[in-house]
């Protein structure tokens, strides 16, 4: 990874988005942010970055779509995802569409540029020592039925035949760690 490269951030929490932006451009990257679909859009199709990192959720808009999106007008960019609500369903979905990584937040300067320079296959991956409770692969399992869904609530809703506002509820839950 080249000192001096143009990165994108793309996060719609503005101070979260100028904090990164701040940290990458201390450490020599030519930084753009963007709060919306919209901006990043036009940054990618005009200024061509090398990298992106891309919150899974903007606004409403999903980084997945985005990525995707962008990745259909600038090939090479290298996107990395970077979200505060992870999931193996939206991790998977990530590197499907084309992203190089997937990282939780919080998630430190130092290991979003490790991230970025590694090469395809050359994940590090820090396998789990004890297996995940019943809550997290619960969350796990929501996520993956509203992915299938394109994200439509009801429609999950329906195929787990559980009440739409039940869903709403425990999506808004934080994801437990284990």
């Amino acid at each position: 990874m080249n000192s001096g490269a143009h990165l994108l951030v793309v996060d719609d929490d503005e101070v979260f988005g100028q904090v990164l932006g701040g940290a990458l451009e201390a450490r020599g990257f030519q930084v753009k942010v963007a709060q919306d679909t919209e901006t990043a859009i036009e940054h990618v199709d005009t200024e061509r970055p090398g990298y992106a990192v891309i919150d899974l959720c903007i606004g409403e808009d999903s980084g997945l779509l985005l990525s995707e999106r962008l990745l259909a007008i600038h090939q090479d960019l290298r996107i990395l995802i970077l979200t505060g609500y992870a999931s193996v369903a939206t991790a998977v979905a990530a590197i499907k569409l084309g992203a190089i990584h997937y990282l939780s937040k919080p998630a430190g300067v130092d290991e979003i540029l490790a991230v970025l320079s590694q090469g395809p296959g050359e994940p590090e991956l820090h396998p789990e020592r004890r297996p995940a409770s019943y809550k997290r692969l619960e969350w796990e399992h929501l996520q993956k039925v509203l992915q299938a869904h394109d994200g439509n609530i009801s429609a999950a809703a329906r195929a787990m035949n559980m009440h739409r506002r039940t869903l709403q509820r425990k999506l808004r839950k934080r994801p437990v760690t284990h």
